[in-house]
């Protein structure tokens, strides 16, 4: 990271912003020419670098966002929940969900705020589900991602959310941290079969189908039902191979992009203070990618 930002600041001039996404891998991921785009259409001079950050070096990474100057960072997998313990302070909706994906540096303080769940929920409503309110929900995963998923849901009074998670005592841990909130429970893989026949929505928050490995699906497609609705968090491929099965089998599709675009225009906001051009940067996204998205 150090040589990445300085090389990238180096090229800065003074009051320029620096931004950028931590992960491991990220050499995947789409945020940096999304940010770019949206940078230009604002009329603001700055660089959004990618950061490869290993989870050893995920301390001197959050000091380094310090010491050069960063204006802020996005943080992506598997950083979410491990990167709270290094800053300053915490948004309450980064306490809120357990994790954080956007970083501000005010003059030296970060402050973590998550902007996952709402750009989710956003999405979802807006190109899916308009009304939440009563439907059973299926969660596959229960990492950072999935933790500001269940959050920004439990807010649209589901019926019920369960979380299935190859690791059983991960998916239930994950459901007690929000207990009183809803009817949230968790429970291994295994259950899929016999319970996802109940569900209105079925929701992926793993990276399972995420490019280079789009042939592979958290679960077994024979498994849905006709008029369900499947989302998957993955925007690259834009249409995941869950995704396509899905369609095949009558069941309503939603993919990631518009979560992905939406949870950086947040991100975007708070870095800036300007409203994120969220149309140019779901374009810049839909022309990369060379894929018209469907709903």
């Amino acid at each position: 990271m150090t040589d990445i930002g300085r090389n990238v600041q180096d090229n800065l001039l003074p009051g320029e912003l620096l931004l950028g996404v931590m992960g491991d891998p990220i050499a995947q991921s789409k945020s940096p020419l999304m940010h770019g785009a949206a940078l230009q259409a604002l009329g603001l001079s700055g660089a959004y670098v990618p950061l490869h950050i290993t989870p050893d070096k995920l301390g001197e990474a959050v000091q380094a966002i310090r010491t050069l100057g960063f204006r802020g960072v996005n943080v992506t997998i598997p950083h979410k929940v491990a990167v709270m313990e290094y800053l300053d302070r915490l948004d309450a909706s980064a306490v809120d969900v357990g994790a954080v994906n956007t970083i501000v540096n005010d003059k030296g303080i970060l402050t973590g705020f998550n902007t996952d769940g709402i750009g989710y929920v956003r999405s979802l409503k807006a190109e899916a589900a308009p009304e939440l309110s009563g439907t059973r929900i299926l969660v596959i995963g229960a990492g950072g991602a999935a933790r500001g998923i269940v959050s920004a849901l439990l807010k649209e009074q589901p019926a019920s959310v369960l979380i299935v998670n190859r690791n059983q005592d991960r998916a239930q841990q994950l459901a007690d941290s929000f207990a009183g909130r809803g009817a949230v429970a968790g429970t291994g893989m295994d259950a899929v079969p016999s319970v996802i026949g109940g569900m209105d929505i079925v929701i992926n928050t793993t990276s399972v189908g995420m490019y280079p490995h789009m042939e592979d699906m958290p679960i077994d497609p024979a498994w849905l039902h006709e008029g369900m609705i499947v989302s998957d968090l993955i925007y690259n491929p834009l249409h995941t191979r869950l995704l396509t099965e899905s369609l095949k089998r009558g069941c309503r599709i939603h993919g990631g992009l518009g979560m992905f675009v939406y949870q950086g225009a947040y991100a975007l906001e708070y870095w800036t203070g300007m409203e994120a051009p969220a149309d140019i940067m779901r374009q810049t996204i839909v022309d990369c990618l060379g894929v018209t998205p469907g709903k």
